[in-house]
C-alpha cells in the first residue's frame, strides 16, 4: 500500500488522519514482536499516562513509530537487510503540526537506542531480538563522537524517556485504551503549536 499523501492535511484533520492510520493499519505485525504496531504505540502512551508523564511524553510515545505507516517503504520486517528510516518519515509528516519536542522524539528515537547502547551496556542486554536486528541495520551503538553530538540535543531528556517507553511497549498481556482516548491530548498539542506558529 502506498503512503498517504500528507499534503492535504491541516490542523483540523491531522488527528483524524492519525486515528485512521491506527484503525486501518494498526493491526499489522510489529517487527517480529508479540504485539501489533498499534498495540506497541498505545502501550507506550498508556504506560506514560499511568506514570503521570506530561502530554509531550505521552504523545511522543503514541506517535514515535508512525513513520512505519507513512514511509513509502512500509513497515519493517525481520527479513529486511537495510534500514527504512521510519523515524524520518514520521517526523516529516508531524513536523508542521506538533511542537519540536514531539517531532524530535519521533525523529531521534532510533538514535536514542544507539545512544543508550553505547552509554549503558545493560540497555543493550534488554533489547529484544527484533530490536537488536534493527539496531544492526541502523548503525549499531554510537561512536564517542556521535554520543557527544547527540547529548547536545535540547530535548535529550524527553527523547530518552520516549525511547524507554518504546522498549516497554511490547507486552502481550497489556490492555490499553484506543487512540481516541489520547486524541484530545494530541489535538491540544496541535492547537497550541499551530496557534503559536500563526
Amino acid at each position: 500500500m502506498s503512503a498517504p499523501d500528507p499534503s492535504s492535511l491541516d490542523a483540523s484533520n491531522i488527528v483524524a488522519f492519525l486515528d485512521d492510520i491506527f484503525t486501518r493499519r494498526g493491526g499489522e505485525e510489529y517487527l517480529g514482536e508479540p504485539v501489533t504496531m498499534a498495540e506497541h504505540m498505545l502501550q507506550g502512551a498508556t504506560i506514560a499516562e499511568q506514570n503521570g508523564q506530561p502530554d509531550e511524553i505521552i504523545v511522543g510515545a503514541l506517535l514515535h513509530d508512525i513513520g512505519h505507516f507513512t514511509s513509502e517503504f512500509g513497515t519493517f520486517t525481520m527479513d529486511d537487510t537495510e534500514d527504512r528510516f521510519h523515524e524520518d518519515a514520521g517526523a516529516e509528516v508531524l513536523d508542521r503540526f506538533f511542537p519540536p519536542v514531539i517531532t524530535e522524539c519521533v525523529r531521534q528515537h532510533v538514535a536514542a537506542k544507539r545512544f543508550l547502547c553505547a552509554t549503558k551496556p545493560e540497555y543493550l542486554k534488554r533489547l529484544s531480538d527484533a530490536s537488536v536486528h534493527s539496531l544492526n541495520l541502523q548503525g549499531g551503538p554510537m561512536s564517542p563522537q556521535e554520543v557527544a553530538e547527540f547529548e547536545q540535543n535540547p530535548f535529550l531528556k524527553e527523547i530518552i524517556q520516549v525511547r524507554y517507553l518504546d522498549e516497554a511497549g511490547k507486552r502481550d498481556d497489556m490492555e490499553t485504551p484506543p487512540f481516541s482516548h489520547f486524541a484530545p491530548r494530541v489535538q491540544k498539542l496541535v492547537d497550541a503549536h499551530m496557534g503559536s506558529a500563526s
